[in-house]
């Protein structure tokens, strides 16, 4: 089932998509143009994962970390589907990545991979925006170039797990301004969904409504404001969200992170 949660009307509404409208609880129909949006889920925290595809490592020129290579998305980067990403000034490369996000169903410690599918309550799209001048170092958490207020989109909906088959097969897609930007599958992910969550609840109690993003494959590309990013994730829908420019009264960024991540002085 494809759940929502959004605005209709004035009020904070739950509803699944149905013949191409959204029902709420008392089984009225929205037409999804007509609503506004929320996020999927309220998420206690998100967890994103770095370089899990050879081919976006080969990209940037990286080497595959040998285990996870995890970092946080800061709840305050969340934004819903239609929602305004903003971008900020002075960046000089920002780009979108396409992300299969894994929402927990319930709560997870120390979690075998044989399992652990067991403990996931269904799939969303991520878009892991990202300042690139900000992440050369790798060796350090990428927080200052990933953790930007609206740099983590989420949605349309929350996909129960019992409708996708195989999550490790599903093809993923970014367009900008309708020109294909970015095309990959799950299958080409490096550690597997059952991977991630023993990984990660060996040491970390895993939450109901948790997100994990997944990673995403080559093809990234700069992005500006007044750009239209529509994600896809097979079987998920389709997320899309506009790119604004930040306001007249913020500093343009100064300085990047060298590959030793030290400050140019600037």
């Amino acid at each position: 089932m494809k759940n929502a949660r959004f605005i209709a009307g004035g009020r904070r509404l739950n509803g699944h998509l149905q013949d191409g409208k959204l029902i709420d609880a008392a089984g009225v129909a929205h037409a999804p143009d007509d609503v506004q949006f929320l996020l999927p889920v309220e998420p206690p925290k998100v967890i994103a994962l770095a370089l899990n595809y050879n081919d976006h490592a080969g990209e940037l020129g990286l080497t595959q970390p040998k285990e996870p290579a995890l970092f946080w998305k800061p709840n305050t980067t969340l934004l819903p589907h239609r929602g305004s990403v903003i971008y900020p000034r002075g960046a000089e490369f920002m780009h979108y990545e396409v992300e299969l996000g894994v929402i927990i169903g319930r709560d997870a410690r120390r979690v075998k991979a044989a399992d652990a599918m067991d403990y996931v309550g269904g799939y969303t799209i991520g878009n892991d925006l990202v300042v690139r001048d900000y992440v050369t170092n790798t060796f350090r958490p990428p927080m200052r170039g990933k953790g930007w207020d609206t740099f983590g989109p989420l949605g349309p909906y929350y996909v129960t797990a019992d409708e996708i088959a195989d999550p490790h097969d599903l093809k993923l897609t970014a367009h900008v301004n309708g020109d294909l930007r970015q095309e990959g599958s799950t299958r080409d992910m490096i550690f597997s969904i059952p991977e991630l969550i023993e990984h990660i609840s060996r040491f970390m109690t895993l939450q109901k409504d948790d997100v994990i993003l997944t990673g995403t494959p080559k093809g990234i590309s700069h992005v500006r404001p007044g750009d239209v990013m529509t994600l896809e994730v097979q079987g998920l829908g389709t997320l899309i969200n506009d790119i604004v420019e930040e306001d007249e009264g913020a500093e343009p960024i100064q300085g990047k992170e060298s590959k030793e991540g030290e400050w140019d002085g600037r």
